[in-house]
């Protein structure tokens, strides 16, 4: 396709773009999917720090669940970033084992 053509199919084309200017936020908010990628967004942190406090202490994860008093499957579950069927009480006791704290808040 030479120039022209381009610049005459941009002009015949003139949809405007709802998202255009809008954040990110906005886009997944008007799609239904905010809540669904912020869930996953905050597992895959926890996660990723789960597993760079046991890595820091040298646990494997069959030590880490030893000392959960809970099975591999669960701490398994704990660190898999896309699996989010975790209970809170879990997630902390799995930080207490690496010396952390789990803080929530409702904003």
């Amino acid at each position: 396709m030479n120039s022209e053509s381009r610049a005459g199919a941009r002009k015949r084309s003139k949809r405007p773009n709802k998202h255009i200017g809008s954040s990110f936020d906005e886009f997944l908010r008007e799609e239904g999917l905010l809540e669904e990628f912020q869930a996953k967004a905050i597992k895959e942190v926890i996660a990723w720090q789960l597993e760079q406090a046991m890595k820091a202490r040298k646990l494997s994860k069959r030590k880490l669940a030893l000392l959960m008093r809970t099975s591999r499957t669960q701490v398994d579950r704990v660190l898999d970033p896309e699996d989010g069927n975790v209970t809170l009480e879990t997630l902390q006791r799995a930080a207490a084992v690496v010396g952390r704290k789990v803080r929530f808040e409702l904003a």
